[in-house]
Parts: structure tokens; sequence; C-alpha cells
């Protein structure tokens, strides 16, 4: 929340900074209609804690209330903007449209990671039979421990929620060159996981695969800056519901899945006026 701190501050300190009040004709507003914008920034997450019920033609199990984290990548300046390496880390891509003054439609990859806490102890219910394992057996309420021999699960490239958002802005501060808004919002999409799972000593699976679905909501306090670019911090919370995760190279093997998040992030952004570039054209 830091972030967010830091944009309340300067929308504080900016009228003070400013020795003269520029006339209306030179205020320039961002939020209008025709405008089109990109950002890139970084994420960290929360997660609820998770019902996880794994079922294949050898099994079929939940274990309740799983923990999970975040993994964000520790900063390193090669690693955070080498294009190589720049998907690596949690990050957030938005590309956005006003259609209106002060209302925009955007799509955007919200990049997270969910990584199930090793050696935390669950109670698990249902029955493993036949695979060659130490956890042969039927599970009433039973404690499990879950170490990386019985389960590995993380959606660590990465928990991938692609989604469509619609959203308001409304200004509390502008000034020639400078202005402040709120910005808010909802948002739907799909979840295309990347779930790196090794499940009752079968060999390890990663692979993408469209696993379900989210709905958010999203607010922001946005600072525009020299008419063309942006740094705004977004406070996003939502619900994933994912019925079909891979969790094996047998396709028959499933896990489901469903949580609340919380997802907080800062982002940079360029902002252009489409009608302003076809009116030159013209």
């Amino acid at each position: 929340m830091k972030f967010h701190v830091l944009l309340l501050a300067l929308a504080t300190a900016l009228p003070v900074a400013m020795a003269q009040t520029p006339n209306k004709a030179e205020i320039w507003k961002p939020n209008k209609k025709g405008s089109f914008y990109i950002y890139w920034g970084w994420n960290r997450g929360a997660y609820t804690k998770s019902d996880i019920t794994f079922s294949g033609p050898r099994y079929n199990f939940t274990l309740d209330d799983v923990i999970a984290n975040d993994r964000q990548s520790l900063f390193k300046a090669n690693l955070y903007f080498n294009p190589k390496t720049i998907t690596i880390p949690q990050y957030n891509l938005r590309l956005g449209y006003y259609f209106k003054d002060k209302y925009e439609i955007s799509f955007g990859a919200d990049h997270m990671k969910y990584v199930m806490k090793n050696f935390q102890t669950v109670n698990m219910n249902g029955n493993v039979a036949g695979s060659g394992t130490p956890y042969d057996g039927v599970y009433t309420n039973q404690q499990m421990i879950l170490d990386t021999s019985f389960l590995m699960f993380e959606h660590t490239d990465g928990l991938n929620y692609l989604n469509l958002e619609v959203r308001r802005s409304d200004a509390l501060l502008n000034v020639k060159h400078f202005n402040v808004s709120t910005n808010y919002g909802v948002g739907a999409g799909l979840l295309v996981p990347r779930t790196n799972t090794t499940l009752l000593g079968n060999p390890r699976h990663d692979d993408f695969h469209l696993s379900g679905y989210g709905l958010s909501l999203v607010g922001a306090l946005k600072l525009s800056f020299f008419k063309y670019f942006f740094i705004m911090g977004e406070a996003k919370y939502g619900f994933i519901h994912m019925p079909d995760i891979r969790t094996t190279r047998n396709k028959e093997d499933r896990a489901k899945q469903h949580f609340f998040f919380m997802e907080y992030d800062i982002v940079f952004g360029a902002q252009f006026q489409l009608t302003h570039w076809t009116k030159k054209a013209k």
C-alpha cells in the first residue's frame, strides 16, 4: 500500500507546488473521449484459503482450507527491464480506450502467481488407490502434511487473469501539465494458468490451460503529467473459479478450486488522443 500513500501525498502537494493558476484554455484534461492508453507495471497479491479437489482414474480427494501465497521476484534491473526476462516477475499489462468522457473500456493481463505453501497441515477427504505410493487409502477428515513427495501445486507462470474492464475516471485536481483522478470499475475474464504440479509420484506437469473465470472490482489513483504519461496505483479485489485445472500428463487427471483474491500494483503508462491525430490527418 506504500504506492497508494505516495500517490496521495503527491496529490496533496501539487497545488502548493504550482506557483500560478493557468488559464482555462491551458488546462489539459486527459480522460476524454478518443483517448487511448497502454500501461505496464508490477503487482503483489494475496489469496483466501481454498478447498482443492483432485480427481483421476486412481484417486478422488479434497484438501480443505489450503494456504497459498504469491511469489514476486526480487527486484533486479536486469530481470525487470531485460526484454528476455521481463515477463518473469508478477506484472500487469493493459490497453484501454475512452469511448466517452470519463468512461473507458480496456483489455489486460494480470500475471499473478499462486504458490501452495509446502508442509502445511490440512484435512483430507476421499480416496487414493493403485498409485504405487504410501498414500493409498481412504481418508475422512484425516490430517495430511503437504510435503513435496505427495503434492507440489503452483500457478507460477502464472495465475493469468485475462480480463475486460469498464472504468470511470473523476478528476480530483486539474492544473497545467498535471491531473490527479480516481479510477474505478468492474472486470471479468478468463483464467489461463500454467500450473506447475507434481502429484502422487507422477512426472512434473507444467502447461498452459484454460481453467476457469474471474470477476473483479478495481479502484485506483492516477497521476497524469505532461500530456502523454501517467503513474497509477491500483487495488483489485475479486473471485476466481477454476473447475478444470490440468495436474498431470494424463488428460483425465484434473483439479478444481475457487478463492477470493486481492491484488495491488503500481503501473506506468502512456496516453494518446486518437481524435486529435485524426483531425490533424484531415
